[in-house]
């Protein structure tokens, strides 16, 4: 029989993050803390949820536009407009999507022909490559650099850049590294991409938790609105992964394409989901904000906590995610994984997971409570000293 299956998709590597998100499912163990999973441990807030069942009791439960409901279309407008200097049309400059991952692959889409080279800042989240080879473009991996705060700078940007290259992603802040990039950093990358005319994609997602330096969106900067396209959504920041709802803004023709593929492939983003999108983005950025604190008190416990361990960590300024080094252990990230959740029951990610260049770290989640993350890094802390005092590296 003909094999059914395309080559294409057959290549591409499962997500990392799943594999050890699977492994703790199958141990079925209440003793397993699991610091891998970027997901917020806070309830969406009340009357977020309150609108969304509202929403279902009036019958609210038809398809909306293919680009969203109009109402949260012109929030979505009013939110980029107050927290990121930047205005959007709500009627031809704005999609709402299933969740910010759609919208990643819509955008690619919609913008690569084939052999189109796409470049990727790494360590970043899985799924920029994926859908690069998806859409027919070729990935190019930029390797950000710890001594660089894992930021991206513009000598590594112009020595990646080729008459192929069409698309650079701006992952920022980052997952996995919580790095950020302040605005002397984007100013750099903007004019580059404005003399090489190369269109961006700012995945934005993680833009209202950044701690002790302001969100900038690259779109703000003159010149670069007309050749970015603005991913984010509601996961992150108010706690609705489960909704799946994001959102992508930028130019009316790249828009219009990307709906296209929208419209044939989903039709529309969940109808409650909508409506209760237009409640967070009116009255939530109070409840944004508690939430923020309470990552950044958790932010700070970690970095001192690994620095405590003698784990190299540089100090994140945004998302919700610290990078510790585990070079001085001569462990592979996927080892130390494997055997910290087989010897203590703490599951976390190899940096591998989001790119080669992530060898040697690892991705914590600090969207857990401070009493889980005190207990997962005793155990961490336990893990460290026993392989330090055991470089034979016997198995506890």
């Amino acid at each position: 029989m003909r094999n059914p299956l395309s080559k294409t998709i057959t290549q591409i590597k499962p997500s990392g993050i799943r594999k050890f998100f699977d492994l703790v499912t199958e141990m079925n163990d209440p003793d397993v803390i699991s610091l891998g999973v970027g997901e917020p441990d806070f309830d969406t807030p009340w009357f977020i949820r309150e609108e969304g069942i509202y929403s279902l009791e009036k019958g609210r439960t038809f398809y909306t536009s293919n680009s969203g409901l109009k109402e949260l279309r012109e929030e979505i407008s009013h939110y980029l407009e107050r927290h990121c200097n930047v205005t959007y049309d709500y009627q031809h400059e704005i999609l709402v999507t299933v969740g910010g991952s759609e919208a990643i692959d819509i955008g690619l889409r919609a913008m690569l022909d084939p052999g189109d080279e796409v470049l990727i800042p790494q360590p970043s989240y899985v799924s920029y490559e994926p859908c690069t080879i998806l859409a027919g473009g070729v990935p190019v991996i930029i390797n950000l650099k710890e001594k660089n705060e894992f930021r991206l700078t513009k000598e590594e940007l112009l020595a990646a850049i080729t008459p192929k290259t069409k698309v650079l992603i701006m992952p920022f802040p980052n997952n996995p590294t919580g790095a950020i990039m302040e605005k002397k950093d984007l100013e750099d990358i903007a004019r580059i991409c404005i003399e090489k005319d190369i269109f961006v994609m700012s995945d934005e997602i993680y833009g209202a938790l950044t701690y002790g330096a302001d969100h900038v969106s690259i779109a703000s900067l003159p010149g670069m609105k007309e050749r970015t396209i603005l991913i984010n959504g509601f996961s992150k920041a108010f706690a609705m992964t489960g909704w799946r709802l994001g959102y992508a803004c930028g130019p009316k023709d790249i828009i219009e394409q990307m709906i296209k593929i929208h419209q044939f492939a989903i039709m529309c983003a969940p109808t409650t989901s909508q409506y209760a999108a237009v409640q967070a983005l009116k009255y939530g950025d109070a409840e944004v904000e508690k939430m923020r604190q309470s990552y950044d008190q958790r932010r700070k416990f970690l970095v001192h906590t690994f620095r405590k361990m003698g784990l190299e960590c540089f100090e994140p300024f945004g998302a919700f995610y610290i990078f510790p080094s585990i070079k001085s252990l001569n462990m592979t990230s996927d080892e130390f994984a494997q055997k910290l959740l087989q010897a203590e029951k703490v599951a976390v990610v190899p940096g591998t997971a989001f790119g080669d260049c992530g060898e040697g770290f690892l991705r914590i989640s600090y969207a857990y409570s401070l009493e889980e993350l005190k207990t997962a890094t005793d155990r961490i802390a336990r893990f460290v000293d026993y392989v330090r005092n055991h470089p034979e590296g016997e198995t506890k």
